[in-house]
């Protein structure tokens, strides 16, 4: 009853504020210092990291002072280039007249470190651990080099006058396409380690004068309160830190182009960044900022807001109108025109199922199919996603298992599903569609009135990050209706919509530069 009781009310999950995070460290890393023995460290290191063959070991004496020292780093992780350049040979073939490891080594990030755990951690990064004889502590030097994807024009978010940058697995590229877009001091960044075994890096990208500073706490502390072995995903993390987990309504945008988080950035809004996820988290998230598409900004404004009409109305309409046929057919024949009913009848004159069986055989193919394409190559799965749903329709129709009438309706549907611009939102409005398919079944028109209402409620008392995720249409908020349902043009939204948190509300002035 809990379960059914959250998801009505949308119960949110209560998060405590946490000032830091929970120890929780990993049984193979190891603790306590470093020795001063050379070969022990040496030893040491190799017993944590057994059975790695990628794991190197480079002993050499530094001309500079003469001292034995050591190079230990995973080949699989580490540039190659920089050990060899940048690390091996200043310090085994270049003498200097200050004998700083610091000064010697040509590598921009350097820093001391005596935890052995540590240095294990750092080592699993990508870093290179620097042993000198007699020191009780070895120099971490920034050698990261794992493997990278180019940057793409993003598969899933097309865009027809928008940048096409995509974001990538590593998160300093993204962090960098990010700045390249807000080139501002107040862009700030807070930057938190998940995992205990997996160690992975968040980041909470920011405009420190614009954010509301209890949003970002609130944030912060869900981050910390995290304990797991390993975060995958961003999308994992969505899960945890989400205020009602047992909603199908994403309550987190997820994007992979630069421009669009830049553009929520500006509003006030918090960026989270993932390190091996391309898909960056944008939050707290309301109703309307699922049916907007980055390209709504580089066209005309009338264009947009017809557009986004589209979008909204095909939310209700993959929603509803499989129910509504249901309803219809089953129960409340009598609001259908006289010659519309004939021509059902007539359609559905020797199909020996009732309309839910009709539906839902129909709705449940076009979901395998949707599956199907997207799991096969490119080529292929366009292929089977336009023959099979033809082969598959005509078939079904001419054996006598589904009407015409049904057909069409199936097939409006997945139209309107296929126009939402936020997948999460697509995948959640079809999940959605089926209850209330039965729902009709049961109850007709009045449970299609029924189910309305209770999808209206739960949007209203749903929440991100403890702001109102209806917003601006519960509460009401006239202001920003101007970039909901439609779209004015840019100089009319002079300030920062109320749902994003915003301190400062101002976002530039009513004037522009042509004749009014």
């Amino acid at each position: 009853m809990g379960f059914f009781r959250s998801i009505l009310r949308g119960k949110p999950r209560r998060h405590k504020p946490s000032s830091s995070p929970p120890p929780v460290l990993s049984p193979a890393s190891g603790q306590g210092p470093i020795s001063k023995d050379l070969e022990s460290n040496i030893q040491q290191l190799q017993a944590r990291l057994s059975q790695s063959p990628d794991l190197v070991t480079r002993r050499f004496p530094i001309k500079s002072t003469g001292e034995r020292a050591a190079l230990i780093y995973l080949d699989s992780l580490s540039d190659k280039v920089a050990v060899n350049h940048d690390v091996l040979r200043p310090l085994m073939h270049e003498t200097s007249a200050d004998p700083q490891i610091e000064n010697l080594v040509t590598v921009g990030r350097i820093k001391s470190e005596t935890g052995l755990g540590q240095i294990v951690k750092d080592i699993l990064q990508g870093a290179s651990a620097l042993f000198i004889a007699n020191k009780g502590a070895a120099y971490i030097i920034d050698t990261h080099g794992w493997p990278q994807r180019a940057i793409e024009d993003p598969q899933l978010e097309a865009s027809l006058k928008g940048a096409h940058q995509g974001f990538v697995e590593t998160s300093s590229q993204n962090i960098a396409l990010i700045r390249r877009y807000i080139p501002d001091r107040e862009l700030k960044m807070i930057e938190l380690e998940v995992g205990a075994r997996g160690l992975t890096t968040v980041s909470i990208l920011y405009l420190a004068d614009v954010a509301k500073p209890e949003v970002l706490q609130e944030l912060v502390d869900r981050i910390k309160q995290i304990d797991i072995d390993a975060l995958l995903s961003s999308g994992e993390l969505e899960e945890y830190i989400e205020d009602n987990p047992y909603s199908p309504f994403p309550q987190f945008s997820t994007t992979e182009r630069p421009d669009s988080v830049a553009s929520q950035i500006l509003q006030g809004r918090l960026a989270i960044v993932v390190d091996k996820s391309p898909g960056v988290l944008i939050g707290p998230a309301n109703f309307a900022m699922f049916f907007q598409s980055i390209d709504d900004y580089s066209i005309r404004w009338q264009v947009s807001s017809f557009i986004r009409l589209l979008r909204f109305g095909a939310f209700f309409l993959t929603i509803f109108l499989p129910s509504f046929y249901i309803a219809v057919i089953s129960y409340n024949f009598e609001v259908i025109p006289l010659k519309l009913l004939l021509s059902v009848g007539e359609s559905r004159q020797g199909v020996p199922f009732p309309p839910i069986v009709e539906a839902l055989i129909m709705e449940l193919t076009l979901e395998m199919l949707k599956e199907a394409g997207i799991r096969l190559p490119a080529p292929i799965g366009q292929t089977v996603g336009i023959v099979g749903a033809i082969v598959i329709g005509q078939a079904t129709v001419q054996a006598g298992v589904v009407s015409n009438i049904m057909v069409i309706v199936v097939s409006l549907t997945a139209l309107s599903s296929f126009i939402i611009p936020n997948n999460d939102m697509s995948a959640a409005i079809r999940l959605i569609r089926f209850p209330m398919m039965l729902a009709a079944f049961v109850y007709g028109l009045l449970g299609v009135g029924i189910g309305m209402l209770i999808v209206l409620g739960h949007l209203i008392s749903l929440e991100s990050l403890g702001t109102p995720y209806f917003s601006p249409f519960g509460p009401l908020r006239f202001a920003d209706l101007k970039d909901s349902i439609i779209r004015l043009p840019m100089w009319k939204m002079v300030k920062r919509p109320l749902s994003s948190g915003a301190v400062q509300q101002r976002k530039h002035g009513s004037n522009r530069g042509g004749n009014r």
